[in-house]
C-alpha cells in the first residue's frame, strides 16, 4: 500500500517569508522540496525561479535574524581570504569568506537560518562563524567570479589542460607543436585554461598586458573590454613566450611586432583558430588574440539584425550575376560576418567562389580562400588577377586599400562577376566618395556598384532585466524619434542581472543599406559629394545608422546609450 510522502518542513527563512506575506505555506514547502531535489540553496532556487526578489529576501531576513546587510558590489573580491576555504566548500554551501578577525570568520550568505551549513563551515575552518547577509543574485555572481579566478591559479589546474592539441597550420598535417624550454607544465595549463574559458564565454578578443607593477588579462565580450584575471608578474614573460611558441613566432625577437596564428583542436570534430599579434610596449610585449569561430557565419541572414526591406535589398544584390556589393564600417563592426553570411547563401555547386583576405578569418567548405602575403608578393591585386584567370563567378576581397585593387575589382564587376568587398568609411555615401578619391571614375562606379552597406554592432538588451526608461518627450524628439514612435513605443534601459553582463547579452547589427538607384547614379555622375548623396538616399527612404538605431530602440532591442556609443552623430 502506497504511503504519502511527508511534506518538507519549513526552514527558518521560509517561515520568515511566510510571516511577511511574501509566500504561502504551500509555496514555501514546495520551494524547500525543489531546492533539495535540485541540490541548490533555498535562496538560489527562489531567486532563480523569480518566486521572491533577492533584495526582498535579504531585507526581510536581515530584520528577522538581526544581521547586518552588506552590498557585495562594494567589495573587492581579490581581497577576500579565499585561501581559508576550499572551492568545494564554497560551492557546496554557497557562501564567501569576507574577513578573519582573531578566531572569527565573517562570511557572506543569503540564508543565515541554516545552522547545519554554519556548523559545517565552522568544522572545516576551525573558526567561529559570523554570518553577514547579502543579496542572493550578487552572491551567486561573486562566487562565480571567485571560483573562476581560483580556476586560473597556477596551482589548481586540471592535468587534462596540458593535453590540448595545438595544430601545426603550416604543415597542415595535424602535428602538435613541439615542446620547448618555455613549455613548463603550469604555464601550459594556465594558457590553455584561459583560451578555453574565452571560447566558453563567447568572447571575441583576449588582451595580455604587462605594466610596471601589474600583469592582466582582459576579454572583449559584446564589444566591451573587461578584466578576466591578474596573473603573477613573475610568470608574465614565460606566459607571453608560451603564446608566441604556440603561434609560431620568434620568441627571441621582442623588439618588433609579429603576427601568428593558433589552431586549437578541442575534439576530433572541432577546432578553433586564434589570430595572434605581439607588440613591444614599455614594460614588455602585449599580446592580442582574436578568436576566429566559423560558426559565426552560419547563423543565417535573418539573425544579423536587418530590417525586412534591408535584408531583401542585400539578398537580391548578392544573388545578381554581376556587380559589386560593398560593406563599410570600423574594425569589429561585423563586416566579415555579414559578407560570409552572404557567401553562404550563394555557396552552391554551380558557383566558383574565391576569396582573398588578410588573413582568412572564417574557413568555409566549398570556397577557395587565399591568405594574402605582401612580403611574398601575394597582394590583394595579384590575388584578384589570378582569380580572374580561374573562371570565377563570385570574388570576395577582404579590403579595397588602393587604386590597383579597386580598378581590378570594378572591371571584374563590369565583366560578369559578382564582387564583394569592404572599405573603411563612416557610412555608405562616404564610400562612393572614397572610391572617387582613390581614382575610380564616376561612370565606372555607377556601372559596377549595386549596393553599399554601412554597419555597426550594438549590445543587445537582456530580456530578463530590461526596464522601461522615463525620458522627456522633447529629448526623444530632438534625438530623432518621430511623434508616432514617442507615443507608441516604450524606451528601455539596461539594468543587470544573473543572466547578462551589465544589462546586455549578445549584439545586434544596425545597417544603412543604400542601393545605387537611377537618381543616385545621376548624382554620382554629376560629382555629388557625400552630404548630397546622404540627403538623396534619405529622401529615397534609406535609413542612416542613427535611424536604424532608433528602430532597434523602439523594438526594445537596445538602448539610446548604445546607439550613441556606436554611431558618430
Amino acid at each position: 500500500m502506497a504511503t504519502n510522502k511527508p511534506e518538507a518542513p519549513l526552514s527558518e527563512l521560509t517561515k520568515c517569508l511566510v510571516n511577511a506575506g511574501l509566500l504561502t505555506e504551500i509555496t514555501a514547502r514546495r520551494c524547500v522540496q525543489e531546492a533539495q531535489k535540485n541540490e541548490v540553496t533555498l535562496t538560489h532556487y527562489m531567486v532563480s525561479k523569480k518566486i521572491v526578489n533577492a533584495s526582498v529576501i535579504a531585507t526581510n531576513a536581515s530584520l528577522e535574524f538581526g544581521l547586518p546587510l552588506l552590498d557585495l558590489d562594494a567589495i573587492d573580491l581579490r581581497s577576500l581570504p579565499i585561501d581559508l576555504v576550499s572551492n568545494k566548500l564554497i560551492e557546496q554551501h554557497h557562501f564567501l569568506p569576507l574577513h578573519k578577525r582573531g578566531n572569527k570568520l565573517f562570511i557572506a550568505t543569503s540564508d543565515p537560518g541554516d545552522p547545519q551549513t554554519l556548523n559545517e563551515i565552522k568544522f572545516n575552518t576551525r573558526l567561529n562563524i559570523e554570518p553577514i547577509l547579502v543579496e542572493e543574485n550578487k552572491l551567486a555572481k561573486s562566487i562565480d567570479a571567485v571560483l573562476e579566478a581560483n580556476d586560473t591559479s597556477m596551482s589548481d589546474l586540471d592535468d587534462d589542460l596540458a593535453n590540448l592539441e595545438v595544430v601545426d597550420i603550416e604543415a597542415n598535417a595535424g602535428a602538435i607543436v613541439p615542446n620547448s624550454a618555455e613549455d613548463e607544465a603550469p604555464i601550459v595549463k594556465f594558457v590553455n585554461k584561459v583560451l578555453l574559458d574565452a571560447i566558453k564565454k563567447g568572447v571575441s578578443d583576449l588582451h595580455f598586458e604587462i605594466y610596471e607593477k601589474d600583469f592582466r588579462v582582459r576579454f572583449r565580450g559584446d564589444g566591451i573590454l573587461y578584466d578576466y584575471v591578474h596573473p603573477p608578474m613573475s610568470i608574465a614573460n614565460r606566459l607571453i613566450s608560451r603564446i608566441k611558441v604556440m603561434s609560431r613566432m620568434d620568441i627571441a625577437e621582442r623588439r618588433v611586432p609579429q603576427d601568428g596564428r593558433i589552431k586549437l583542436k578541442l575534439s576530433k570534430t572541432k577546432a578553433i583558430d586564434f589570430r595572434v599579434n605581439s607588440c613591444p610596449t614599455l614594460f614588455g610585449e602585449k599580446i592580442v588574440m582574436r578568436i576566429l569561430d566559423p560558426t559565426n557565419a552560419e547563423m543565417g541572414v535573418e539573425k544579423l539584425g536587418f530590417e525586412p526591406e534591408q535584408q531583401e535589398i542585400f539578398v537580391t544584390a548578392i544573388n545578381r550575376p554581376y556587380g559589386m556589393v560593398l560593406v563599410t564600417g570600423p574594425t569589429g563592426s561585423g563586416k566579415t560576418v555579414s559578407l560570409y553570411t552572404g557567401l553562404n547563401i550563394i555557396n552552391t555547386i554551380e558557383r566558383n567562389i574565391s576569396t582573398a583576405e588578410d588573413p582568412v578569418e572564417i574557413t568555409v567548405e566549398g570556397i577557395n580562400q587565399v591568405n594574402v602575403n605582401p612580403k611574398a608578393g601575394l597582394t590583394f591585386a595579384s590575388a584578384l588577377k589570378a582569380f580572374l584567370r580561374q573562371d570565377p563567378d563570385v570574388i570576395m576581397i577582404g579590403e579595397i586599400r588602393d587604386l590597383e585593387t579597386a580598378s581590378i575589382a570594378v572591371k571584374a564587376a563590369q565583366t560578369g562577376h559578382m564582387v564583394l568587398s569592404t572599405l573603411h568609411t563612416n557610412d555608405a555615401p562616404q564610400t562612393i566618395n572614397r572610391l572617387m578619391q582613390m581614382g575610380i571614375e564616376p561612370f565606372n562606379i555607377v556601372a559596377a556598384v549595386n549596393v553599399v552597406m554601412a554597419q555597426r554592432l550594438a549590445r543587445r538588451l537582456c530580456n530578463f532585466c530590461k526596464t522601461k526608461a522615463d525620458f522627456p518627450k522633447q529629448m526623444l524628439l530632438d534625438y530623432g524619434f518621430t511623434e508616432e514612435q514617442v507615443e507608441k513605443y516604450p524606451v528601455y534601459k539596461a539594468v543587470g542581472c544573473d543572466e547578462c553582463s551589465r544589462g546586455y547579452k549578445g549584439r545586434v547589427g544596425m545597417y544603412q543599406v543604400m542601393p545605387i538607384t537611377d537618381k543616385i547614379k545621376a548624382l554620382i555622375l554629376r560629382g555629388g559629394n557625400a552630404m548630397e548623396l546622404a540627403q538623396l538616399s534619405k529622401d529615397e527612404g534609406v535609413n542612416d545608422l542613427r535611424m536604424s538605431g532608433i528602430l532597434k530602440i523602439t523594438q526594445g532591442v537596445t538602448t539610446i546609450e548604445e546607439v550613441d556609443r556606436v554611431t558618430e552623430e
